[in-house]
């Protein structure tokens, strides 16, 4: 009897966990892993949610994506692109949201699709009349196969990045660019040439960005040597002045500004400035 009730309660056991499995579903890799790619780009950010297929030794293009048919750019739901901020792709003005991210491949040229119907699965429902923007890219030979379908981010700059399209042997790019100057340029205009009571910092922050983009070099020295003029003044804050006069090719006084930005360094102990500006009046006294 002991025996038939322990045999009993072991098959309940085994049968309530069959029956718990199954309700919660087996759970295995998905054959397409889901993907999100973000890139900060200027001031701006660009973000891509896409579904990575691989190629499982298939023929991709021409085959499995048929040429001249409009393609979801992954697997799955279509592929989001978001933009925080405004954006111009090969000529096109893209407002700042989210759009879909389709692509027509052809063996030379692809079409590269943004549309502004975002809740489709797939393809299916496309309509061209949604178009955001369309535009041609090359499609280029990759040299080393990419299994997995992946959209990546390459060749950073300060107001722009391209995005690749790599699958197989194929890479398609396209260049994303950002309004980050007019957007650098309009805080400079409020925080420091309309605001009477510019922070030492906000002057330094305004003349390393003409110094970097060689705009009014002039105007630059001018907010710097704000910047450096109280007893609160930074050892890079200097360095940088030393560095504007010397692009300015005014030497000498690049190695005196540079001097004094030593002699804080060594006060702050920090090794790093020091030698900076070592090296930086080396060089200058041959310029002289």
């Amino acid at each position: 009897m002991k025996k038939t009730v322990i045999g009993f309660v072991l098959s309940a056991a085994l049968l309530f966990s069959a029956g718990a499995a199954q309700a919660q579903g087996i759970k295995m890799p998905a054959p397409s892993p889901a993907q999100k790619v973000e890139q900060v780009v200027g001031l701006d950010t660009i973000s891509i949610n896409y579904s990575r297929p691989a190629v499982k030794g298939r023929q991709v293009f021409g085959d499995l994506e048929p040429y001249g048919q409009v393609w979801r750019t992954g697997a799955n739901a279509s592929t989001k692109i978001k933009f925080s901020g405004d954006v111009t792709i090969a000529g096109n003005k893209i407002p700042a949201g989210e759009y879909a991210l389709y692509t027509i491949p052809n063996k030379e040229e692809w079409t590269v699709i943004l549309n502004k119907n975002t809740k489709l699965w797939g393809s299916d429902g496309y309509k061209q009349e949604e178009d955001q923007a369309r535009f041609k890219v090359k499609a280029q030979k990759n040299p080393r196969k990419v299994e997995s379908f992946t959209i990546n981010f390459a060749n950073l700059k300060n107001d722009a990045a391209d995005i690749e399209i790599l699958w197989d042997d194929v890479i398609v790019p396209f260049t994303v660019k950002t309004d980050a100057d007019a957007q650098v340029m309009a805080q400079i205009k409020e925080q420091v040439l309309n605001n009477p009571n510019a922070t030492p910092a906000q002057y330094a922050a305004a003349a390393s960005y003409y110094a970097e983009n060689n705009r009014d070099l002039k105007q630059a020295h001018e907010w710097m040597k704000k910047a450096n003029s109280g007893s609160d003044a930074k050892f890079w804050h200097v360095h940088a002045q030393a560095k504007l006069e010397a692009k300015m090719k005014d030497y000498k006084s690049a190695i005196k500004t540079a001097e004094r930005s030593m002699e804080m360094a060594k006060a702050a102990k920090n090794d790093a400035y020091v030698r900076l500006n070592e090296k930086a009046i080396a060089d200058w006294k041959k310029m002289k």
